[in-house]
């Protein structure tokens, strides 16, 4: 069992660092921070660790991804179709195993803090001063803890407008949405940003009638334009209705349903709405005035290259200082920040992060997209490999997606690797290892023999596809 920690009053507490939250960013933290020698402690509002990418973030949601994808799968596979009815499930039926794995999660974590001798307060933190951590307990007792350092690693929550009535049973935000207890038929979702494209796959694989309300030109812009293309049109024959360049007027709620009224003039009647537009860091109420840290309108916080605040001994990592708000960006970031508190030297900040987006089926990349080495003005050349060519995807029936590898046409370096496509978040790792080698180069890919039949093969024919296009030779 963990080494817990119960809020008691009028006791005084001393520790080298504590950390604020138990999410990615404070779990790497803490646990760089242990293995250095330090005394940690680590306080989290929640009764149970893991944060919010643990309870209501990355892995239910992702969780309930994997479920929707078994089901899509089977309902396409004809020796199944006579076994049942697919369309039955609702969301709160895909929703249980989500929860099993959540508890999985806990008592992982749980684990590792127990190993390092890592202190565990649950309560709210408040900062009184910069030596100086108070936690309360929803009683109202508190415990003072004095340290030297702390980390703020208390990440993010869905942004909350306003005019939005988020109690009212139809109106949702990623994190209520877990709680869906009742059939619906068709759902809005405002907001076509990477919850909202994976929110927006997971319904229209259960069969739900799905409006994607984009407030930009495209669907993640910030992608290649090809990969953009490709969830775009994949999303459309699923059955997804988008609407790009849409910006809200207001919503109008009852019993039974919704009406969201578009500045544009449409008005679009759902049984209810996903509100997925942008989230804002949980530093409400951590008492950052007393130590001069004023974060920004959305509540995040500046950092330095060393993570490190205004506050000499105060680093904060993870959501709560913004981009690329990713959990394994978080954690990584959360390890720099101990590493430079534990006096670590030439510790580099956490910069080439591959992008994972869950959608049905996944994408990520990592590197530069064909636009900006446009841009550059960089000598590049592309390699392609259509899954619906590889042994492997003709197997599983995988077979919608592509490896893309963009490449410099003279030294052969690996400029970015791009994939949409079932495992695509898996399958980037081995372009990611080979950007990162001293012997970057497409070579190693037709070098190297790869297991087969295997995904990984995508990339020696797309770089044979790109070879031959160029019309370079090894």
């Amino acid at each position: 069992m963990p080494r817990k920690k119960e809020v008691v009053g009028g006791t005084f507490v001393k520790y080298d660092a504590v950390v604020l939250g138990s999410g990615p960013a404070g779990e790497g933290a803490a646990m760089k921070l242990a293995k250095s020698g330090k005394r940690v402690a680590i306080v989290d509002v929640r009764e149970q660790l893991g944060g919010n990418c643990t309870h209501v973030g990355t892995i239910p949601s992702k969780a309930l991804r994997q479920t929707v994808s078994s089901i899509i799968r089977y309902r396409r596979d004809p020796m199944f179709k006579k076994m049942g009815d697919w369309r039955q499930f609702t969301m709160k039926q895909v929703l249980q195993n989500a929860h099993k794995v959540i508890q999985q999660q806990v008592d992982t974590h749980s684990r590792f803090y127990d190993r390092n001798k890592i202190d565990i307060y649950h309560g709210r933190a408040y900062v009184q001063d910069q030596n100086t951590v108070l936690v309360f307990s929803p009683e109202g007792i508190k415990e003072t803890i004095m340290c030297k350092q702390i980390v703020i690693a208390t990440g993010s929550r869905p942004y909350r407008p306003a005019a939005l009535d988020f109690n009212h049973p139809r109106v949702f935000d990623s994190d209520k949405i877990l709680d869906l207890d009742y059939s619906i038929q068709k759902i809005i979702i405002y907001g076509a940003g990477v919850i909202g494209c994976e929110y927006a796959s997971i319904f229209i694989g259960l069969d739900h009638k799905v409006d994607l309300i984009n407030t930009q030109h495209k669907l993640l812009s910030y992608l290649d334009d090809e990969i953009s293309d490709a969830l775009s049109y994949h999303l459309r024959q699923q059955g997804v209705l988008i609407r790009h360049n849409e910006q809200i007027d207001h919503l109008e709620t009852y019993d039974d349903h919704v009406v969201l009224h578009l500045q544009s003039g449409k008005k679009i009647k759902a049984d209810a709405i996903l509100w997925c537009n942008g989230r804002s860091g949980n530093t409400d109420g951590l008492g950052l005035e007393n130590v001069g840290i004023t974060p920004n309108s959305r509540g995040q916080i500046t950092v330095n290259d060393q993570y490190q605040t205004e506050v000499e001994n105060i680093y904060a990592a993870g959501d709560v200082i913004g981009w690329p708000s990713l959990a394994s960006a978080a954690y990584d970031q959360g390890r720099c920040a101990g590493a430079n508190m534990s006096g670590e030297v030439g510790v580099e900040p956490v910069v080439d992060i591959p992008t994972g987006i869950y959608t049905i089926p996944e994408i990520s990349s990592i590197g530069k997209t064909e636009q900006e080495l446009t841009e550059e003005k960089i000598p590049y050349e592309v390699g392609q490999a259509s899954f619906r060519h590889l042994a492997r995807a003709q197997i599983t029936g995988d077979t919608v997606g592509e490896l893309k590898i963009l490449f410099h046409r003279e030294t052969l370096e690996v400029l970015g690797v791009h994939c949409f496509g079932n495992n695509a978040s898996e399958i980037i790792h081995i372009g990611q290892a080979v950007m990162n080698s001293p012997n970057n180069t497409i070579n190693y890919f037709v070098e190297t023999t790869f297991n087969y039949p295997t995904m990984a093969e995508a990339y020696r024919v797309a770089t044979l596809n790109g070879m031959n296009l160029s019309l370079i030779h090894i």
